[in-house]
């Protein structure tokens, strides 16, 4: 359709049960947010359809239909939508329409078997379109939903146990209770100092996504920090211990996805990251910072909201003197 002239006709569409849904606050860009309404797999979406001549004019179409559709889009090829969920229903015959007509559609039982994502390099899009066919030239809507897939809390959760070393200078281990977290969870680890002859500046912990799209040769992996936090205020002793509580409900996380569609992934990475001076032999008064950091994959997953918070946060000790031991949103 020409952009120098305006559609023939207004469509809207309105989903059921507005008031009493859940709107999820969705990132656009970094300066772009908006609202869309949240779905579950397995549930309807359904709704009305109101066509609307303009001007009181006499609109000839060959059709109007409704679609549900879900599509995994890649921002490296924007010329393909990949179509995963395709659903349609005829609402009218050709014919004309000269006076606005609501057409309702009902999408039973959908079965949505991945959750909605707006990423780097990617998106995951669940939404409805309606066409208006003509002869000349479509006339299109589309209005997007929200879906969540919720997980059961898992069985098996074991701890995760590091460390960092230069010999005969730095000893450190630090351990974190579980390596699953749902995405309200709270982050409870320790810090433990065997061996320390060098200047520690400063210890950070951060929160990494690591997001994988496409497939070999054409591939494409982003990083992007979403959390960084200093945990440390001051130089520690040999045998200090330095607790770790992080809280994830203030950021802006997604469950891990793997191999979704066999199109991308995203994986979650706890990093711990060391600032040390290191005096040169040449000269003691110009110290040179070295940078080390240990990363390990954390597994994140959306938790139902009835389920109850898991226990056992209350266990940390308290906080060493002139240390930080909580690290909050």
């Amino acid at each position: 359709m020409s952009i120098f002239f305006s559609t023939p006709v207004d469509i809207d569409i309105v989903l059921d049960d507005p008031d009493n849904r859940t709107m999820v606050d969705v990132k656009l860009d970094k300066n772009r947010r908006e609202k869309a309404p949240l779905y579950m797999d397995g549930e309807s979406v359904k709704g009305a359809v109101t066509v609307r001549p303009k001007d009181g004019k006499r609109l000839e179409h060959t059709g109007i239909k409704v679609q549900f559709i879900g599509t995994i889009e890649m921002f490296f090829d924007r010329g393909n939508h990949y179509e995963f969920l395709s659903l349609n229903q005829e609402l009218a015959a050709p014919g004309e329409l000269q006076h606005p007509q609501t057409f309702d559609f009902n999408f039973k039982n959908v079965e949505k078997q991945y959750e909605s994502y707006n990423g780097i390099n990617v998106k995951l899009r669940y939404f409805v379109r309606v066409t208006v066919s003509r002869r000349m030239a479509d006339v299109i809507r589309e209005k997007d939903i929200w879906v969540y897939s919720y997980r059961i809390p898992p069985e098996m959760n074991s701890s995760i146990k590091m460390d960092v070393g230069i010999e005969d200078c730095l000893h450190i281990e630090f351990e974190y209770s579980k390596s699953k977290y749902h995405l309200k969870d709270v982050i409870v680890g320790r810090i433990y100092f065997l061996l320390v002859r060098l200047k520690i500046k400063h210890m950070e912990l951060s929160i990494i996504r690591r997001e994988t799209t496409g497939a070999a040769p054409n591939q494409y992996n982003e990083s992007e920090t979403l959390v960084r936090f200093e945990i440390m205020d001051g130089s520690p002793s040999r045998g200090e211990t330095i607790p770790i509580r992080l809280f994830l409900g203030g950021f802006d996380l997604t469950p891990t996805f793997r191999d979704v569609n066999k199109k991308f992934s995203t994986r979650y990475y706890l990093s711990l990251h060391l600032c040390i001076c290191i005096f040169l032999l040449i000269s003691s008064l110009y110290p040179d910072a070295r940078r080390y950091f240990k990363q390990s994959e954390i597994i994140l997953y959306r938790q139902a909201p009835d389920v109850p918070a898991i226990q056992g946060i209350q266990s940390v000790p308290p906080p060493t003197e002139n240390k930080v031991a909580a690290v909050q949103a």
